[in-house]
């Protein structure tokens, strides 16, 4: 770090988010190259060298930069659907237009999904895209292109299906793929993009969709294959009751029980939801360190409902927070998961002590990187760490009066991003895109949502 070029944070407050949650009323942040240098009370070291920018953060809260666990970008531009559904009514409404989607309309709404998570803070990005239609264009390089260009970490968790309608699964037969192509085609992704590296831009997961649409094999030989590559694995999990039943139904047994009986539970292991989880599950969870991925507006959304995040927390399972699809979180954003993911777990049996402001905000931060396996990098503000850090603007009529800045950020309305650093770079400044045109991405996926919207009543 010697000669690298620095950048010096001072005069804000900062949560760290480290393992004693250490915080500063008035501290500095030195980033040297792409990472941190050094975090600390007061004004930052004397005599430093190669200093190329100073930013005064006086009214601002420093946070490690959010993380988001769980999303399907391609339905940015299906928002708006559905509205009244639950999840199984959801899904058999859309699938017959996600069925239709190509790689122009993917690009556009991965920028799009992109660009609304960057602006509000997320530093680290991922999607899981599951449908392929026949023909339809390469997909995963559209999206991987798309997050390379906003400049934010990522994760591409390489989705999969073969059980279509013909098979009592819901997607349409022409939007799965067959066993042995879904699997082929998730090995090249990973061999093709993934970067294993500690100050990785983009990595890949292995993420067949759900019980409900792809095959005992594809669950089976994709654990298999996740860990003969040394990547990591991704699904959804406990979603709805429907789920609980279609389970005991096809499988004996609950959707836990089925997991782990494919090889689907494990310290490399992430799943969205888990909403209907009893206590074996939870414990099953956390002997194996197995993560979830919260999703709380999209869970009351679609009714699905709430997630025993309090207690997953003390079992000590890894939990961190999801968009998940914005055909179910029209916001599209991160940050106003922190305020919602504490307020909807207060209705539940743990009502005010269920989460507070600091644990909401770990749950954003370093809870998303141990879910993509990457708290060893990122996640919390701590020398040699990666330099990904966002600074929000707390001295407006919307939090001034707020004293606590961390209370103001997760209970008050939706903070403005000053700016925001990955990998030592800012993407974001006084909440506008550095790396993108956000103007030209609103006219490209409306345009796209339009003609995908032709196309599926053309049918």
């Amino acid at each position: 770090m010697a000669a690298a070029q620095r950048i010096v944070i001072e005069n804000g407050a900062i949560a760290t988010v480290d393992a004693d949650d250490t915080e500063y009323a008035s501290g500095h942040v030195v980033l040297a190259g792409n990472r941190i240098e050094s975090v600390g009370a007061g004004k930052a070291p004397e005599g430093l060298e190669n200093v190329v920018r100073r930013i005064d953060a006086s009214g601002h809260l420093v946070t490690p930069g959010l993380i988001n666990t769980h999303h399907h970008f391609y339905q940015w531009i299906t928002r708006g659907l559905a509205t009244d559904h639950n999840l199984f009514d959801w899904l058999v409404a859309l699938y017959p237009v996600w069925a239709r989607i190509d790689e122009p309309m993917v690009r556009a709404a991965a920028q799009g999904s992109l660009a609304m998570m960057a602006r509000g803070g997320v530093t680290t990005a991922m999607d899981h895209h599951y449908v392929f239609p026949h023909g339809s264009g390469d997909l995963s390089g559209a999206i991987i292109g798309a997050a390379r260009d906003m400049g934010v970490r990522f994760t591409l968790a390489r989705g999969s299906m073969d059980r279509s309608e013909k098979d009592g699964g819901l997607p349409p037969d022409f939007a799965v793929e067959t066993l042995d192509g879904a699997l082929a085609a998730t090995e090249e992704t990973v061999r093709q993009h993934h970067d294993s590296s500690f100050d990785a831009m983009t990595q890949v997961a292995v993420a067949p969709c759900s019980p409900f649409s792809v095959s005992t094999e594809l669950l089976r030989d994709g654990a298999q294959l996740a860990r003969r590559l040394g990547v990591r694995l991704h699904t959804h999990g406990s979603e709805t009751v429907e789920e609980e039943k279609f389970c005991h139904e096809l499988f004996g047994m609950g959707p836990t029980d089925y997991f782990e009986s494919t090889g689907w539970l494990g310290e490399d292991v992430w799943m969205a939801h888990c909403v209907h989880m009893n206590d074996s599950d939870i414990a099953a969870f956390a002997r194996t360190r197995t993560g979830v991925a919260h999703c709380p507006s999209s869970n009351a959304r679609l009714a699905a409902g709430i997630a025993r995040v309090p207690d997953m927390l003390a079992a000590g399972v890894p939990v961190g927070l999801g968009v998940d699809g914005t055909a179910s979180n029209e916001s599209g954003e991160l940050h106003t998961e922190l305020r919602n993911a504490l307020l909807i777990n207060r209705l539940g049996a743990h009502k005010e002590a269920a989460l507070n402001a600091r644990q909401a905000l770990r749950l954003g931060t370093y809870g998303g990187a141990q879910v993509l396996g990457r708290a060893a990098e990122t996640g919390s503000l701590e020398p040699g760490k990666l330099a990904d850090l966002v600074l929000w603007k707390l001295d407006t009529l919307a939090h001034a009066s707020i004293a606590d800045p961390v209370t103001a950020l997760v209970f008050g309305a939706a903070a403005p991003v000053t700016a925001s650093f990955v990998d030592g770079r800012q993407i974001v400044e006084d909440g506008r895109l550095l790396t993108a045109d956000e103007d030209a991405i609103a006219r490209s996926t409306r345009d796209e949502a339009r003609r995908l919207a032709r196309i599926a009543a053309q049918g």
